[in-house]
C-alpha cells in the first residue's frame, strides 16, 4: 500500500522498512501494520487535534507540566508553539506510561519509540499469528469473565501502585491474545497524586470493566473494586500485589448493594450511549 505521509521519514530513516496495511482507525489516531526488518509491528499515526474526537479536556492535562518553562509558558497561553508543544506532549505520555507499566508488570504493547507523531510497538498477535481481538469481540464464558476481570483489577491496581490511572478504559482499549488481556490506548493516562480527577477517572475506569465483564459474570455486578482500591491508595496500603476482595463499606456497616446497582446500571448506560455516539459519527 501507499505509504501514509506521516510514516514516510521513518522508512527514509530505516527505522520502517514497509507498511503493509492500515490495522484500524479511531477517535485519536490510525494504526498501520509495517514491517521493520524482520519484525511485524504496528505504527500508531496520531491525528491532528482538530481531526480528533477525543479531545484533550482539561482534567487530562491537569498535572502534566513540561520539564521546559519557556514551553510550559507557551503552553499555558495556547500560542501556535505552545499547541505544538501540547501536541507533542500528548503523544509522548503515551509512549512514556507504556514504558513504565510495562516495567511495573502491566501487560500492553512493547514499545520502540515515538517519531515525530508516530508511535511504534509491539503488534499483538495470537500463537497462530493473528492478530489478537478487542475485547468487546470476544465471547467470554463466565468462568473467563471472571478470571479477566480479577487480571484487569490486578492491573490496574499495579497502574496504580506506577503512578497511573489509564483514563479511557473500556472493552474497546484492551486487546485479548492467547495469555489473557493487554491494555492498550495510554494517550490520556493521568498522574494519580498530581491530577485532582483521578479517584474519579478511576472508579470510572474500573466501574465500565466490571459491567462489560458482568453481562457474563452478573455476580460482578455487586462488588465494589474502585472504592476497595482507592481507599487503599489514598490509605498508602495499596501494593503491587495486593489481593483484593471486592467489598468496600463506607463506614464498616452494610455495604450498599442496590447503590452499587445503580451505578452499574449508570456505567453501562452511559456506555450504550458512547456507542451510539460512535456508531453515529461512522455512518456519517
Amino acid at each position: 500500500m501507499k505509504t501514509p505521509k506521516r510514516i514516510v521519514p521513518l522508512v527514509e530513516d530505516g527505522v520502517v522498512d514497509e507498511v503493509l496495511r492500515q490495522l484500524m482507525s479511531g477517535k485519536e489516531a490510525t494504526v498501520y501494520v509495517v514491517r521493520c526488518g524482520d519484525e511485524i509491528r504496528c505504527a500508531k499515526v496520531y491525528k491532528e487535534a482538530a481531526k480528533r474526537s477525543f479531545k484533550q479536556a482539561v482534567e487530562y492535562q491537569e498535572g502534566r507540566r513540561g520539564r521546559n518553562s519557556r514551553r510550559q509558558r507557551a503552553m499555558d497561553k495556547r500560542s501556535k508553539y505552545g499547541r505544538k508543544q501540547q501536541e507533542e506532549a500528548w503523544q509522548n505520555a503515551e509512549v512514556d506510561a507504556l514504558y513504565k507499566l510495562e516495567r511495573a508488570g502491566v501487560r500492553v504493547p512493547k514499545p520502540f519509540g515515538c517519531f515525530d507523531g508516530v508511535l511504534l510497538m509491539e503488534l499483538v498477535t495470537t500463537d497462530d499469528g493473528e492478530v489478537a481481538a478487542r475485547l468487546n469481540d470476544v465471547v467470554l464464558t463466565r468462568e473467563q469473565a471472571l478470571e479477566d476481570h480479577a487480571v484487569m483489577m490486578g492491573y490496574v491496581v499495579k497502574m496504580l501502585c506506577a503512578g497511573l490511572v489509564h483514563g479511557d478504559l473500556s472493552e474497546f482499549n484492551v486487546l485479548v491474545d492467547d495469555y489473557g488481556p493487554v491494555i492498550i490506548d495510554l494517550p490520556q493516562a493521568v498522574d494519580a497524586a498530581a491530577n485532582n480527577h483521578a479517584k474519579s477517572m478511576l472508579e470510572r475506569d474500573v466501574n465500565n470493566m466490571t459491567a462489560y465483564y458482568g453481562l457474563s459474570a452478573p455476580e460482578l455486578l455487586t462488588t465494589r473494586f474502585a472504592e476497595e482500591i482507592w481507599a487503599l491508595y489514598e490509605a498508602g496500603d495499596l501494593h503491587p500485589e495486593t489481593e483484593l476482595t471486592g467489598q468496600f463499606d463506607d463506614d464498616g456497616g452494610i455495604a450498599d448493594v442496590d447503590g452499587v446497582l445503580m451505578e452499574i446500571q449508570a456505567a453501562i448506560k452511559e456506555e450504550e450511549e458512547r456507542l451510539a455516539r460512535i456508531n453515529t459519527a461512522d455512518e456519517s
